[in-house]
């Protein structure tokens, strides 16, 4: 069973980057009278921030990391790792992991890593990093994680473009032997994978001159197979199902009480599913803060944004959460963690 529990390790700060352009869902075109109102209402989400042609995860990244590395007074040649969890990398190839170790002007010495992940990428990839760090060979870390969901979106697509936005995210790892653990709890239901799937640009199905064609499925729903197409319906029942086992869990391997968890972040998918978590789970509501209204559906950032943009103040005193997170793969998981020693939470735009 994928649970861990790792020591040593805490979190030093967050930030948070978004592009300055914003859409707002009640403007789009492809929407009849009265239904934009009706998603707004259903989803939570009422705009999104999207990146230009020229921005990439990594140049959001980038900037959040050097906004939290000057935050924190950090010496780069004392950075020993750097992770880039993202499923809209710069290039196929190399690893955009390496290219920012050069943009940001880090140690060659600095161990570099790209993961491939998507709505739970923020909880994997600090699993990945914290146990790299665990033993104390490495004492402060960069955990970049970020998409750029617009590039694979339809814009003439109503089920799945009014939903996501742009983000990129840093997240700043220490050593430190007095850190209180971190737990975490990971599931993986790959037999589901085509519930949400890009078809072509892989080895799988390369890029063909079909794959460049538009192919309409009802009316407000056209997209390519180069596209991110989301069974709605799948999801959405697999989110309400496996989210409230995962924090299950997670409480009775940590053998912590529901009541003493300050906060519960869960991923920002849709309003309207995550309430029901959260009744299902009897979460207070002012346990569970919500970024869905301004910034949708920003894949593997959401955990780090909501942390950044609604929860600084929340953090001065309340310091265990609960961060689980679910989609593609599917997969999902959940960690515990203590923000005590948080010195830095900032949100920025580029």
């Amino acid at each position: 069973m994928a649970n861990l529990s790792i020591g040593g390790i805490e979190i030093a700060g967050i930030v948070a980057c978004v592009p300055p352009d914003v859409e707002e869902n009640i403007s789009l075109s492809f929407f009849e009278d009265g239904e934009a109102e009706k998603v707004i209402a259903s989803t939570g989400i009422e705009r999104r921030h999207i990146a230009d042609k020229s921005t990439t995860t990594g140049d959001l990244c980038f900037k959040a990391a050097e906004k939290l590395i000057a935050g924190l007074e950090w010496n780069k040649d004392e950075i020993d790792c750097l992770i880039f969890v993202s499923q809209t990398p710069d290039y196929i190839l190399p690893p955009t992991s390496c290219i920012l170790q050069g943009r940001l002007g880090l140690s060659q010495t600095c161990y570099t890593i790209d993961i491939s992940y998507g709505c739970p990428g923020w909880v994997y990839g600090l699993s990945v990093i914290a146990s790299l760090m665990s033993s104390g060979c490495m004492k402060k870390g960069l955990l970049l994680v970020g998409d750029t969901p617009s590039k694979f979106k339809s814009r003439n697509d109503k089920t799945a473009w009014p939903l996501f936005g742009d983000a990129g995210t840093a997240t700043a790892i220490e050593y430190n032997s007095s850190a209180d653990n971190m737990f975490f709890t990971f599931s993986t239901d790959g037999n589901s994978h085509q519930a949400i799937i890009i078809k072509d640009g892989g080895a799988r199905n390369p890029v063909n001159e079909e794959s460049l064609k538009d192919v309409y499925y009802g009316k407000g729903v056209v997209r390519r197979p180069l596209d991110s197409v989301m069974d709605g319906m799948a999801v959405f029942a697999f989110g309400l199902k496996r989210a409230p086992e995962s924090v299950l869990r997670l409480l009775e391997y940590s053998q912590v009480e529901k009541d003493n968890i300050d906060l519960f972040i869960f991923h920002q998918a849709n309003f309207f599913m995550n309430e029901k978590i959260r009744k299902k789970l009897n979460i207070p509501v002012e346990k569970v803060p919500y970024c869905l209204r301004n910034f949708g559906n920003t894949s593997c950032a959401t955990i780090p944004l909501t942390l950044a943009t609604q929860c600084s103040d929340l953090l001065i005193k309340k310091k265990k959460v609960i961060a689980t997170a679910f989609g593609v793969g599917l997969s999902w998981g959940s960690v515990l963690l203590s923000m005590d020693r948080l010195k830095t939470l900032e949100f920025i735009q580029y």
